[in-house]
């Protein structure tokens, strides 16, 4: 599916991308509306005020502030061929959450993709990737489960009202996922992705009776800001960096995720965790550079 085959795909169609200031959710977003579709992104990074709570992170990577914001992400899903609508919200607030979905209806009448984006994890992140999880900080539970998971209920719960309405509808959960291998040397985020992938497969056997797809998606390991910013390089770049051979760009995620929205059968696959990389082989696109890039699957130890 190139990019010509693209264009128009999801016109008339509106989309909600959580979480849409950088990484995954930029690329999710970004190749939504190269489909033509509007596309409200979210989050708390605006480009007047910057998202204050990743205060580790940003001092791991020598940054002063986090990349990105909704207001960029909007103007780059318009760009590519869509209309792009940044809504600053905090999506761990109930009623920030309800009025979004709220505005969503009241300005298009419709929702036909929901993306469950917003991710909490980050902000405690200490620059450990491996150790027991004794000696990881409890903060990744709050992180990860409170400003995690229920950021995805939050919106599902928002959303289903105006899906199970309208009697059709797609939602996609981003999550990682490598068969039920273990995540070894770090069990919170073990646990946050099996949760959003099992959260996932509930909703869809509450919604399938309505016409509402809900599926999980699991990307590869993404170049995304942050992951360049830690290898010292920038996307023009990185393949100058062998260890970010395995990699890929957001936006492969972005166009699976355009393709199912697309796929006026996609109710047959509601409740599975799809790989991107399958994804590619079923419905034919490639990444950004051209490649069809193999899933990424965890080293046995």
């Amino acid at each position: 599916m190139d990019k010509l085959e693209r264009s128009g795909l999801l016109k008339g169609r509106v989309a909600l991308v959580t979480g849409a200031s950088r990484g995954a959710g930029l690329g999710i977003a970004t190749e939504l509306g190269a489909a033509g579709a509007t596309v409200y992104v979210t989050g708390r990074s605006t480009r007047q005020h910057p998202a204050q709570t990743y205060g580790q992170i940003l001092a791991l990577s020598g940054l002063s502030t986090m990349p990105g914001n909704i207001d960029e992400t909007a103007e780059a899903v318009s760009r590519a061929g869509g209309v792009g609508v940044a809504v600053a919200c905090d999506h761990t607030q109930d009623e920030e959450v309800q009025a979004l979905l709220a505005r969503v209806q009241r300005e298009q009448g419709r929702l036909d993709v929901l993306v469950n984006n917003a991710w909490g994890g980050h902000e405690t992140f200490n620059g450990v990737f491996d150790a027991p999880f004794w000696e990881h900080p409890t903060a990744h539970w709050e992180s990860m489960m409170d400003r995690g998971v229920r950021n995805h209920l939050l919106a599902s719960r928002a959303a289903a009202p105006l899906l199970v309405r309208q009697g059709h509808g797609l939602i996609v959960a981003t999550t990682f996922w490598d068969r039920d291998r273990y995540l070894r040397g770090n069990l919170y985020y073990d646990l946050a992705k099996a949760s959003i992938t099992r959260l996932a497969f509930g909703l869809a056997q509450e919604l399938r009776p309505h016409g509402v797809a809900s599926v999980a998606v699991s990307p590869g390991w993404m170049r995304t800001e942050l992951v360049l910013k830690g290898h010292q390089t920038d996307e023009a770049h990185w393949k100058e960096r062998p260890a970010l051979a395995r990699t890929e760009s957001p936006r492969y995620l972005g166009r699976a995720v355009t393709a199912l929205a697309a796929d006026a059968e996609v109710l047959k696959k509601s409740g599975g965790v799809l790989r991107v990389a399958d994804l590619a082989r079923e419905y034919g696109f490639t990444d950004v550079d051209g490649r069809l890039v193999e899933a990424f699957e965890l080293d046995e130890k």
